[in-house]
């Protein structure tokens, strides 16, 4: 019976480990989709220029296809972070 209690345990810890692991991956890529650095925090700089009256944005993150897997296959995407030089690949369908 000990065993048996024991199993379960284990089993429901693993579920949740891997259930919170997918949600801090997906949360980072979330940041990463919306120009946020998630380990420096660097985010998109707007200026303006009262001279022209144009808005200029500095992006802090770069995106870039490294290999698209054509209309129904995963693209690997390339971010890195002109800041810190964080440098991520996630694949995404």
């Amino acid at each position: 019976m000990q065993t048996i209690i024991f199993l379960l345990l284990v089993f429901l810890i693993v579920i949740f480990s891997v259930l919170l692991y997918f949600k801090s991956k997906h949360s980072r890529v979330d940041k990463l989709n919306k120009g946020e650095c998630p380990s420096c925090g660097a985010s998109t700089k707007t200026f303006y220029d009262e001279n022209t009256k144009t808005m200029f944005k500095s992006e802090s993150i770069s995106a870039r296809v490294l290999k698209n897997g054509g209309c129904s296959g995963v693209n690997d995407i390339e971010y890195k972070c002109k800041e810190c030089g964080l440098k991520e690949v996630y694949s995404q369908g």
